[in-house]
C-alpha cells in the first residue's frame, strides 16, 4: 500500500505534460501511471487533482534570509526576516527549496562561514534549503583551496561580485585576479561560479557624476547601474572563464538585453554558462521608480527598459535565461523605503510567495509557453544547474515527493494582507491565472487549502553536486 496517490491532474513530467497518477511512499515518488492505474495498489490517502496542474515543487536559487541591510544613519544594520518566515511564504506559493548564501567575512574560513549559516538555519526552516558560498574583496591565497574543500563537501556554488554596488559598500568586489584563481580551482573541483557582474569603474563613475549634478534621487538608478555596465562586465567574466578549461558560470540577476546577448553568444560558442533573471526585471522597468513608493520595485542592478524586457522574455524561451529567481529580501515596508537616494536604496524584494503563479501567468497564459517550459524556469533548470536534479525539480520515480497542485480553475489577486511575507508586495493587485491549492514536501502535505499543515524544522539542508555535463557545456 502506498502512502499517497495523486490522481486526476495534468502532471508535468520531464517527458511532457500528461494526465497521470503519482504514487508516493517514504518521502519519494515510487510510481507513475496512467490515470486510475495506481488505485489497485491502495493508498492511505488519495488526493484528487482533477482540473489542476501537478508540478514539482518550485526552486528559488537566490534568496537572502536574516541578511544585514545597510541602514542610513545607523552603524548596526537591520536584518531581513529569517528562514522561518521566508520558507513558510515559499511553501504557500509552491516553492519547496530555497538557496541562500554563506558569507565568508572577517577572519572566518570558508568552512566556518558554512557552519555558522547551518547553525542559524537548523530547525528554523519550513522547506528544504542549501547555501551558495559567498566571498568578497581581495581573497587570501588560501581561500580558493578552501572553496575546493567546500565543493567536495557538497557546497559546489560560489558567489562573487565584480562591483561594490554602491560607494558605501567597499570591499564587496572581488578583483579579477582573485576571480581567475577561484574559477581555476572550481573547474578542477567540480564547482560553478555565480557572478553578480557589473563594471565597477563605470558604476562608481556614474555615482560621482550624478552626485555632482545633484541628481541623487533613486529614480535615476538606471543611469548608474546601466545596460553598458552589464555588457562590459558580462563579457569580461565570460572571456576570463572561456580561457580556463572546465570553468562554468551562472550569471545572477541578468537585467538587460546586453547581458542576454553576452550569455547567448557564449553558449553558442559552447561555454557552460547559465542565465538567471528576476521576476521584477521581466515585469517592471525604470519608469516604475517614479511611482509612489517606487523603491519597492528596486533591486541591484537597477530595473531597465522596455527593450530589455523583450530580450529577457526572448531569453526565457529556450534561450539565454534558464531560471527566474527573486533575490528575496523580506522586510517591513518601512525598511524597504528607508533609503531614497541612488546610493542608499534597499535592494531585494518580497516575492518568493507569488513567484510560481506569476511566472505561470506570464508564460503559459500570456505567452503560450508549454507547461514543461514553465516548470523548467521555476524549478527543473535550477535543480539541474545547482546540483539537485533529479532529487529535486522532477516528477520522476526516485525523486523527492516535492509536489504542488496549481489550481488553474480560479484566478487569484495578489494581496499582501493575505500572504505570508512582508506587510507590502510589489505585486499588489496582480491578477494571476492560478494559485497553489496544495504543497507537498518530501511526501508530507505542508500546505492544504490555504492552511499550513507542516511544522518549523521540516526543512532539511541539501548536499549538492553539479553534474559534469552541466559544467562541460551549456546542457540546460
Amino acid at each position: 500500500m502506498l502512502d499517497i496517490v495523486i490522481t486526476g491532474g495534468t502532471a508535468v513530467l520531464p517527458s511532457g505534460a500528461q494526465p497521470a497518477d503519482i504514487g508516493i511512499e517514504a518521502e519519494k515518488i515510487v510510481a507513475l501511471g496512467a490515470p486510475g492505474s495506481l488505485a489497485a495498489l491502495g493508498a492511505k490517502r488519495t488526493i484528487d487533482a482533477s482540473g489542476q496542474v501537478v508540478i514539482p515543487g518550485g526552486i528559488d536559487p537566490h534568496v537572502h534570509c536574516r541578511w544585514p541591510m545597510p541602514t542610513p544613519g545607523q552603524t548596526q544594520p537591520n536584518l531581513t526576516d529569517g528562514p522561518d518566515r521566508v520558507s513558510q511564504a515559499a511553501l504557500f506559493g509552491g516553492t519547496t527549496t530555497i538557496l541562500d548564501f554563506a558569507l565568508v567575512d572577517g577572519d572566518n574560513t570558508v568552512q566556518q562561514a558554512i557552519e555558522r549559516r547551518q547553525k542559524e538555519w537548523a530547525g528554523d526552516c519550513h522547506c528544504d534549503y542549501a547555501f551558495h558560498t559567498m566571498v568578497q574583496g581581495k581573497l587570501d591565497w588560501s581561500v580558493p583551496d578552501q572553496l575546493a574543500e567546500a565543493v567536495a563537501a557538497g557546497h559546489p556554488t560560489v558567489k562573487m561580485f565584480t562591483t561594490d554596488i554602491t560607494p558605501s559598500r567597499k570591499g564587496r568586489m572581488v578583483p579579477f585576479g582573485s576571480i581567475m584563481e577561484v574559477l581555476t580551482v572550481l573547474a578542477k573541483a567540480g564547482g560553478l561560479a555565480a557572478i553578480h557582474a557589473e563594471d565597477n569603474d563605470l558604476v562608481m563613475h556614474m555615482y560621482e557624476k550624478l552626485t555632482r549634478e545633484g541628481r541623487t534621487g533613486f529614480e535615476n538608478m538606471a543611469e548608474v547601474h546601466t545596460t553598458l555596465s552589464e555588457d562590459l562586465a558580462f563579457n569580461r567574466v565570460i572571456r576570463l572563464a572561456a580561457n580556463i578549461p572546465g570553468a562554468a558560470l551562472y550569471m545572477l540577476h541578468t537585467s538587460a538585453a546586453t547581458g542576454v546577448r553576452a550569455i547567448a553568444a557564449a553558449r553558442n560558442d559552447g561555454v557552460p554558462i547559465y542565465g538567471e533573471t528576476l521576476h521584477q526585471y521581466l515585469m517592471y522597468s525604470a519608469e516604475d521608480y517614479k511611482r509612489p513608493n517606487g523603491q519597492i520595485y528596486h533591486t541591484y542592478p537597477s530595473l531597465k527598459f522596455a527593450e530589455d524586457h523583450a530580450a529577457l522574455w526572448a531569453g526565457t524561451n529556450h534561450g539565454a535565461i534558464q531560471t527566474v529567481a527573486t533575490d528575496e529580501i523580506c522586510c517591513p515596508l518601512k525598511f524597504k523605503l528607508q533609503g531614497n537616494r541612488i546610493d542608499d536604496t534597499t535592494g531585494g524584494n518580497a516575492g518568493v510567495e507569488p513567484r510560481v503563479s506569476l511566472i505561470y501567468t506570464e508564460t503559459v497564459e500570456k505567452r503560450g509557453y508549454d507547461l514543461v517550459q514553465f516548470v523548467n524556469l521555476i524549478s527543473s533548470n535550477a535543480a539541474k544547474i545547482m546540483g539537485l536534479y533529479p532529487r529535486k525539480g522532477a516528477l520522476a520515480v526516485g525523486s523527492d515527493a516535492d509536489i504542488v497542485l496549481l489550481d488553474t480553475r480560479r484566478r487569484h489577486v495578489v494581496k499582501a494582507a493575505e500572504m505570508h511575507e512582508a506587510d507590502y508586495s510589489p505585486w499588489e493587485g496582480r491578477d494571476l491565472a492560478c494559485w497553489p491549492s496544495l504543497t507537498m514536501l518530501r511526501g508530507k502535505v505542508v500546505i492544504d487549502g490555504g492552511a499550513l499543515k507542516g511544522a518549523l524544522g521540516d526543512g532539511k539542508h541539501l548536499s549538492r553536486k553539479v553534474a559534469d555535463e552541466v559544467r562541460s557545456r551549456p546542457a540546460v
